[in-house]
């Protein structure tokens, strides 16, 4: 197992230094799901929703979680991104499934941008909706694969 990045020669936090690192191209999905009563989910797709078009809400929350990934989490570098992408489908019945691809070249993964994109997408449909629905349950929420960078590829089991 590698040792930690994220510490300093006194056990405290610290940004990873990325100036030595190569830059490249990085892609990373992840995805999370909103579980809810059926009538939740038709109400979504109908666009009845009172609060107006939860999932062109979702989309636009995501993608400005991902541009701003470096605010919310203390360690993230903050990052230019190439392109941000939500994509929305259910089950038919009771759950909605979020996915995120985000892209950039640079020096340092996506992965945390499109968990951030997936998370804040997730959030903001339980916002538009918990006046119909207090009892929504949001996860599991997990990286799909990434592309790029000196530790490679990855792709999750679950994918």
């Amino acid at each position: 197992m590698e040792p930690l990045t994220h510490f300093n020669e006194e056990g405290r936090a610290r940004m990873v230094d990325i100036s030595e690192k190569e830059i490249t191209k990085r892609i990373a999905v992840a995805a999370s799901s909103v579980k809810m009563n059926p009538d939740t989910l038709m109400r979504i797709k109908a666009g009845s929703v009172d609060k107006g078009d939860v999932l062109a809400v979702a989309q636009v929350a995501g993608i400005m979680a991902a541009k701003n990934t470096s605010q919310w989490i203390p360690m993230c570098h903050p990052l230019q991104l190439s392109g941000v992408n939500i994509h929305f489908e259910d089950n038919g019945h009771d759950t909605l499934k979020i996915t995120a691809e985000v892209k950039t070249s640079g020096k340092t993964g996506v992965e945390m941008e499109a968990l951030t994109a997936v998370s804040a997408a997730a959030l903001t449909v339980y916002d538009m909706c918990k006046a119909m629905q207090k009892d929504m349950s949001i996860g599991p929420t997990h990286l799909i694969s990434k592309e790029g960078g000196k530790n490679g590829d990855y792709r999750s089991s679950e994918a």
